[in-house]
């Protein structure tokens, strides 16, 4: 039996961390959802915390600790500066906003190739992420925002995500609390890009543009926000797809796109829907299978 689950780790090891990263991109990007922003800047912000990181252990020798601080620290201050003139945006228009921000980190990644290896990105990094940092990086990140939730900043979030004018009309700091979402968001999708370039030895500007966007949006509307756990089962489902269905690899953005198209017609509120759940539970209380 330990042999199996050495052999097992061996080969899965990467897999099975990256399902902690990706449940963290989810959360990164359902605090914005959370509080009615449909911002895409989570791959961007990934991007950025993982060559801040990245760069710091490589070419100056900083502690891992302090890497990770730094590559949080980064994305949210990136986040500040950029959300002054994007959040005053809603809808599509922060979208379109925000993916244009995402593609500009991508060409000054490419052109600072002195610094971030250009195109051809940076190699040989360090790999210092191991299973308990990604482990408590998701439990420490899940206990902040059930604690975030329940506190007077997260019903704000909520009121904003109902009606912006009317949490605005009592005495709501709408403009603040979506500063803070959209730097908090930043700040974890941060914290993934650091864990995952210390686990994969190599990161790349192709791996933080468009396509990454759309699937760290996919995580979180597949598994519903509705709860915490919709974002991580979200994070799982779209990771493991592609290690499922590996005769369909080249067709992964489609995949992605097919699926956002399915849960927003026939399940909207996500997989993860405690109404649903609910209303299965009583069917079978009165005996009837659902």
């Amino acid at each position: 039996m330990l042999d199996y689950l050495d052999n097992f780790w061996s080969i899965y090891s990467n897999l099975v961390l990256s399902l902690g990263t990706a449940s963290l991109l989810a959360l990164s990007i359902y605090l914005t959802l959370s509080c009615g922003m449909l911002a895409m800047a989570n791959a961007a912000f990934m991007g950025i915390g993982a060559y801040t990181s990245s760069i710091l252990t490589m070419n100056y020798g900083w502690p891992f600790p302090a890497a990770i601080a730094a590559g949080m620290a980064a994305p949210a201050v990136v986040a500040f500066l950029i959300g002054k003139p994007t959040l005053r945006l809603s809808g599509v228009y922060l979208a379109m906003a925000t993916l244009a921000f995402g593609e500009v980190v991508r060409l000054i990644v490419i052109r600072a190739e002195g610094l971030t290896g250009g195109a051809l990105g940076l190699n040989g990094i360090p790999q210092l992420t191991q299973w308990w940092h990604v482990l408590l990086a998701v439990v420490l990140v899940l206990a902040f925002l059930a604690r975030l939730r329940r506190s007077k900043i997260g019903r704000a979030f909520e009121a904003i995500k109902e009606d912006e004018t009317a949490a605005g009309l009592m005495g709501i700091d709408v403009n603040g609390h979506k500063m803070l979402a959209f730097a908090l968001g930043a700040a974890i999708a941060g914290l993934a890009g650091v864990l995952n370039a210390h686990l994969t030895f190599f990161i790349g500007p192709q791996e933080f543009g468009f396509d990454r966007g759309v699937e760290i949006l996919t995580m979180t509307i597949l598994g519903g926000i509705n709860s915490l756990f919709g974002p991580v089962l979200g994070g799982v489902i779209i990771t493991l797809l592609p290690e499922l269905l590996r005769s369909f690899k080249d067709y992964r953005a489609v995949a992605n796109g097919l699926i956002l198209v399915l849960i927003v017609l026939f399940l909207p509120k996500g997989l993860w829907n405690p109404a649903w759940m609910r209303k299965v539970l009583g069917l079978r209380k009165k005996g009837v299978t659902p």
